[in-house]
């Protein structure tokens, strides 16, 4: 994020502290379609521009320092030294394929220290700067905690690379005291994980160097302050730090839950833990019931429980459209009594989403792609951006002074914002455009990959530098092809639908009468369930004598 043209207003940092923000979904390389680690992030936050964020590789003078700011709001933090040599940074993923994802817990709010330098976003891309590997990430973003302080609150972090996933969860030791505690498991190459705002690492095996890593006082820390009183093989992690309540089991725990089901037989047996039935917790990581590929990633961070118990598309809340949002805030209260909305993967207030996908197969800069795109993930397209892309796409920066409160009619941010807030109003009508036309850009995208990266594998092998050079203009073509497109759509959807009709079609243009006229128009009306609510709430009122 670019620092210096952060806004920090009280009223912006409010909406991001209430918000049950950010998901994470895990693919272990053997669960895979095609062999690869594939990782999952929406960036979920009411004062989040969407955006590509670049950091390109340098070399630094022994004692140069770098300023840290935070990243939520940019806030200046102090100074770090500076690493001698840096890696190029696309969005997420390094140029060796290490991605980084985040979600963030919260915890025990007395653990937080506001003195510490390091805050979980700037340990996000000061790692992806510095690591060549996951394991190599986990270590150098404690060390920094360890050596600077940890600013924010618990946090859950996703690190992979071509061969491993891994899950790190992270908090402070309160104000004023340096480092953190923290434990780090590995995802099994053969199975699936999520995180979603709630620490999930509960029991872990101390004595598995292999797969397992954390702080030397992660229990004894917990024992001194009274969140943990037992023998150490049943310590764990989530309850110490962050003890479960009704928002961390419904609205976070509950988009695992999703996942799971999803992919897995599991998911009518982890039901009664979501409905607050019972306390025991959902596994870490399970088996899925069958390979997983990147679309299907792609397609689970549009989740809005359809389909199960917790579908949100088919009560009153809906509307008339069956619109599978609810406005925030979640909670809210009617005659002294408390109810909730629910919580799902995907959420209108994304500034930015991506699906990462790492191969060992391949060269570096050929097998790591950032499937990105911004906005909520329900209507965005996903479009590949090679991990050796040094040139962002104008489209995905802050083109034109585009910013979260600055609209701008060339910033991908704005164009799918715009599209898809004419869309939610009128969910059930709109949404097939939407979907027809990133089925077909999506599906161009995925049916070119083996072809162009074929190509650029043949070109790294003669010269790196042209193949990463072809790869970068292939990420801006289709960035650019896609925003192109869209903004299409949206000018199709303005006109097909304006005034509460529908504009008649045939052979995919507008429909003419003889003379040359618009031949007419639609009128849906609402639709019969929702008339009847209607009458019943309006009684005589309307009644025609």
């Amino acid at each position: 994020m670019n620092k210096k043209l952060i806004l920090c207003a009280a009223f912006l940092l409010a909406a991001v502290a209430d918000t049950f923000a950010c998901t994470n979904l895990i693919v272990g390389k053997n669960a895979s379609a095609d062999g690869s680690t594939i990782v999952s992030y929406s960036a979920d936050s009411y004062g989040l521009f969407g955006e590509l964020y670049h950091y390109p590789a340098a070399t630094y003078k022994k004692g140069t320092m770098l300023d840290v700011y935070e990243w939520d709001t940019g806030k200046y933090l102090g100074k770090i030294a500076q690493a001698r040599q840096t890696y190029n940074v696309i969005g997420n993923m390094n140029e060796y394929q290490v991605t980084i994802g985040e979600t963030t817990f919260g915890g025990r709010p007395e653990l937080a220290d506001s003195t510490g330098i390091i805050d979980y976003g700037s340990l996000i891309y000061i790692g992806l700067q510095r690591s060549r590997t996951a394991r190599e990430a986990i270590k150098i973003m404690t060390d920094l905690v360890q050596e600077y302080g940890y600013y924010s609150e618990g946090e859950s972090f996703t690190l992979a690379d071509p061969n491993e996933v891994w899950i790190m969860e992270m908090i402070g030791k309160g104000p004023g005291v340096r480092g953190a505690v923290w434990v780090a498991v590995r995802v099994p190459d053969d199975c699936i994980s999520a995180h979603a705002n709630q620490a999930r690492i509960h029991q872990f095996d101390m004595n598995d160097k292999e797969n397992c890593m954390y702080s030397p006082d992660v229990i004894s820390f917990a024992r001194e302050k009274g969140y943990f009183n037992g023998v150490n093989k049943d310590f764990s992690f989530a309850k110490a730090y962050a003890p479960l309540d009704f928002g961390a089991r419904r609205y976070c725990e509950a988009r695992v839950w999703s996942y799971f089901n999803m992919f897995t037989d599991k998911g009518n047996a982890y039901l009664p833990y979501i409905q607050g039935e019972t306390d025991e917790p959902m596994p870490l990581f399970i088996k899925p019931s069958r390979k997983i590929s990147v679309q299907d990633v792609q397609n689970a961070m549009r989740d809005h429980y359809e389909g199960t118990p917790l579908d949100i598309t088919n009560d009153f809340g809906a509307g008339p459209y069956k619109t599978p949002y609810r406005l925030s805030p979640l909670e809210f209260e009617v005659d002294g009594q408390k109810y909730f909305n629910e919580r799902p993967i995907s959420t209108q207030q994304s500034g930015f989403v991506f699906v990462a996908q790492m191969r060992a197969s391949m060269p570096d800069p050929v097998g790591g792609v950032l499937w990105f795109g911004t906005d909520d993930a329900n209507m965005t397209v996903f479009t590949p951006v090679y991990c050796c892309t040094d040139k962002v796409p104008v489209c995905y920066s802050r083109v034109g002074g585009a910013d979260y409160i600055t609209f701008s009619w060339d910033s991908s941010f704005w164009i799918f914002n715009w599209v898809s807030n004419m869309v939610y109003p009128r969910y059930d009508l709109m949404i097939g455009d939407i979907r027809d036309t990133q089925k077909e850009l999506e599906g161009t995208f995925h049916n070119a990959q083996a072809g162009i990266e074929d190509m650029a594998t043949r070109l790294y092998q003669k010269d790196p530098a042209e193949a990463k050079a072809f790869l970068t203009n292939y990420t801006n073509i289709t960035a650019q092809s896609t925003f192109d497109t869209w903004k299409r759509l949206g000018e199709f959807i303005i006109v097909k639908y304006a005034d509460g009709v529908i504009r008649k079609m045939k052979d995919g243009k507008f429909e003419r009468n003889s003379i040359g006229q618009p031949a007419g128009v639609v009128r849906p009306g609402y639709p019969k369930e929702f008339l009847d609510e209607y009458v019943k709430q309006t009684g005589e009122r309307y009644k025609m004598k």
